[in-house]
């Protein structure tokens, strides 16, 4: 039986003193910054992806154990368990709930953004998404984040509803994540469908942040960037 123990020691003997200063600084884990007190152990995606897949067939009580870590590393390393076993099959919808009832730890933006797609969004493809609006009006700056970028799963399905309305909700929002994930998935539905951008844009423009307007008008061509800022 794989055990939580087994993990932490696997990863502590790839830790890299040099990369966690680096990362510590990169992800603001500084006294009043968005990600204060995470520690780091300095290992890169592709090898805590190794490790995930190593250790897939630990238990969800497991999975739970090192959600509850200080350590960065190990709690994304449980959701990358949690993903390989959501795309495995069998337990979905406990996977799911196990993916919302810990949003407290899934608390930097990379462990959203690797993840929630994977569980949030394909979970609700076919199913009243009703959690992910609330999700974006709590006052959790990682609830929110996970509302809106759980909709590149659906943006990828051409379904775009769903993002233009979580970014209606978020337009006020005053955190630079939410403004840069929020830009950003609209982005990818203008990837999809640039009238659907557009419309967006005519209609809210004059009430986006600076940096979500920025991000969402990236992949237009530069007249119409230029119109949209000047706009501004």
């Amino acid at each position: 039986m794989i055990t939580v123990l087994q993990i932490q020691k696997e990863l502590k003997g790839l830790a890299n003193k040099k990369k966690a200063k680096v990362l510590q600084g990169f992800f603001k884990t500084g006294k009043g910054e968005y990600g204060e007190g995470d520690i780091f152990l300095g290992i890169m995606m592709p090898i805590q992806r190794q490790v995930a897949k190593k250790f897939i067939d630990i238990s969800l009580a497991g999975v739970q154990e090192l959600l509850n870590s200080k350590i960065h590393e190990e709690r994304m390393v449980a959701l990358l368990i949690l993903v390989l076993k959501y795309e495995r099959g069998g337990e979905k919808e406990k996977i799911f709930k196990t993916y919302l009832k810990n949003t407290k730890y899934i608390n930097n933006w990379d462990l959203i953004d690797v993840t929630c797609p994977k569980i949030v969004g394909n979970y609700l493809l076919n199913k009243k998404r009703d959690i992910l609006y609330k999700l974006a009006k709590s006052k959790s700056l990682w609830e929110r984040r996970i509302a809106i970028v759980s909709t590149a799963t659906f943006i990828k399905e051409s379904d775009f509803k769903d993002t233009i309305k979580i970014s209606e909700i978020l337009l006020n929002d005053d955190h630079d994540l939410i403004h840069k994930a929020t830009g950003w998935m609209l982005r990818e539905v203008g990837k999809k469908d640039e009238k659907e951008l557009t419309r967006f844009l005519d209609k809210h423009y004059s009430k986006m942040a600076r940096t979500m307007l920025r991000y969402s008008i990236e992949r237009l061509e530069d007249k119409k960037r230029k119109y949209y800022l000047h706009k501004k």
